[in-house]
């Protein structure tokens, strides 16, 4: 008699929205209270430098779900939807088994970032999809009748979607919370910068305390609703896989209370590269640091400023506020785990899209801008059995998809761009890359000038080099300069470490040619 095949594991794929590497406990932060996050990383293994492949939500965000690069998946800005046919590793997982649900933002599909869709005149190419596709994300499929979800979303069999940001909700979060009571003009507050709210920023209209209160906010429908998931799929003997993905700290920056004053904005230190002059920086980032905080909504919300010291304060305040809620749900979710008898046979991953400047260099916000703060994320994986540690070594978002479908047995798709992590789980001293690619595109200069069509970026462990399609070049020496201020490629101030950045850029940029063979090309046996 065969011995009996080993039980396939549980993966809760943990990702939060625009959180910053440096701002949870377990990274040196000594403000921010973060201790079930913090006993994720006890657990596991602590990529301390992790880096996104593309610094805004859409383009990662489906870089990890396919594990190819925003140049190889078609979503290289958030005005284009990720294909249907796309290959994701959540999919392969579904194909062998698991159960597969999104609870929370998926931001896979441009419904909530319409207004970056532009009129560019004759399409190069047409969609083989039916009308209609990427319309998933739309909020107006959410208001009246229930909608019908698709049976298979990116490889999800179930979903339950957050649309939308602080007191901004749509999707079947916002049918959630008007069952729960709460008025359908306070779920859309959020996008009204004149209205008077109780506790909001003089200077700065996107930091107040969320009219929708803490039982119905964002924060809690992903946990409890990822708590339910969980809980069905424990009554069946079925292996499952869920996107716990919270739509915080993404701005603005609006918990609900108790959680926005749980900081007061006095309390923050000031980012010790706050002054940076920046006389050596694109035009395009010099322009951005000259633009004040908009108070009255008609600039697009998602535009960086330089910040003042108090706006830097009391928006640091109240994202405190919300990584900290955030914790409180990650808290109940493991506990939950742990009651039902899933830990030693749940894999965790813990990451973010993407970060933010939060004030370094005098910035806000995030958007072609290369710095550590948008550039660097968390990243935690804790697999049952496995001894906790912390590596130096790089990795990035795309290497996720690889690491959790070897940690679960599964084999992966052509075309997948990234290596598996797993080495550095079992040898933290060991090395699976020698530099990580950060692409950035921005279809919108085509028709609104003032800022490069592209840029590229190549870390490597001791530099950053950053250029764009107008020839602006940024280098620094992260071993020597780790804040970032000085500009080595500008008056050829070392012109040997640019050739050997230059060098790495295009090794990166060759080996991430997309040669991903469609299935109707494959040789069927």
């Amino acid at each position: 008699m065969s011995a009996e095949a080993p039980r396939k594991r549980n993966v809760l794929f943990v990702i939060c929205d625009q959180l910053r590497a440096d701002h949870l406990g377990f990274a040196g932060n000594p403000i921010v209270r973060t201790p079930n996050i913090d006993s994720l990383a006890d657990r596991g293994t602590v990529f301390d430098r992790a880096y996104v492949n593309n610094p805004v939500c859409m383009p990662n965000r489906s870089t990890i779900m396919t594990g190819r690069m925003p140049s190889a998946h078609g979503v290289v800005f958030n005005d284009r939807s990720l294909p249907l046919n796309a290959s994701t590793f959540v999919g392969r997982l579904r194909s062998e088994g698991w159960r597969t649900a999104l609870v929370g933002k998926s931001h896979l599909q441009h419904g909530m970032s319409r207004e970056a869709v532009r009129d560019y005149g004759h399409p190069g190419k047409w969609s083989p999809f039916e009308e209609g596709w990427d319309t998933v994300e739309h909020q107006e499929r959410y208001v009246g009748d229930d909608p019908p979800d698709p049976d298979d979303f990116y490889g999800f069999g179930h979903i339950e979607l957050t649309i939308g940001h602080g007191s901004w909700s749509g999707g079947h979060h916002y049918r959630w919370a008007v069952d729960k009571g709460v008025e359908p003009s306070v779920l859309r507050s959020g996008l009204d910068a004149t209205l008077d709210l109780p506790g909001r920023l003089a200077d700065w209209w996107q930091v107040y305390p969320s009219p929708i209160p803490e039982e119905a906010y964002s924060t809690t429908f992903v946990t409890e609703r990822t708590i339910d998931f969980i809980e069905q799929s424990a009554r069946t003997d079925e292996p499952w896989m869920v996107w716990c993905s919270f739509p915080d700290p993404h701005h603005p920056m609006a918990p609900p209370e108790p959680w926005f004053s749980r900081h007061a904005p006095d309390e923050i230190p000031i980012p010790p590269t706050f002054n940076d002059p920046g006389d050596d920086w694109p035009d395009h980032m010099k322009f951005f640091r000259s633009l004040p905080a908009d108070n009255t909504g008609q600039r697009p919300y998602v535009i960086p400023f330089g910040a003042s010291a108090d706006i830097v304060r009391a928006a640091t305040a109240a994202t405190y506020g919300m990584i900290e809620m955030i914790d409180h749900g990650i808290g109940r979710i493991l506990a939950t785990v742990e009651r039902l008898g899933m830990a030693e046979d749940t894999i965790v991953v813990f990451t973010s899209d993407h970060g933010d400047m939060g004030g370094d260099h005098g910035m806000m916000l995030k958007g072609a801008m290369h710095f550590s703060g948008c550039i660097r994320t968390p990243v935690v994986i804790v697999d049952p059995g496995r001894s906790p540690q912390r590596t130096t070594s790089l990795a990035a978002s795309i290497d996720l998809p690889s690491t959790v479908l070897d940690l679960c047995g599964v084999d992966g798709y052509h075309g997948m761009q990234g290596v598996s992590l797993r080495p550095l789980l079992d040898d933290p001293s060991a090395s699976v890359r020698d530099a990580v690619l950060i692409e950035d595109d921005f279809p919108l200069a085509a028709v609104q000038h003032g800022f490069p069509l592209r840029s590229r970026t190549i870390v490597t462990k001791t530099h950053r080099y950053s250029r764009d399609s107008d020839g602006f070049e940024m280098l620094y020496d992260l071993v020597d300069d780790p804040d970032e201020l000085v500009n080595l490629a500008v008056d050829h101030r070392d012109p040997g470490a640019r050739i050997d950045a230059v060098d790495a850029l295009v090794d990166e940029m060759t080996r991430a040619d997309d040669l991903t063979l469609p299935v109707t090309l494959q040789t069927s046996r």
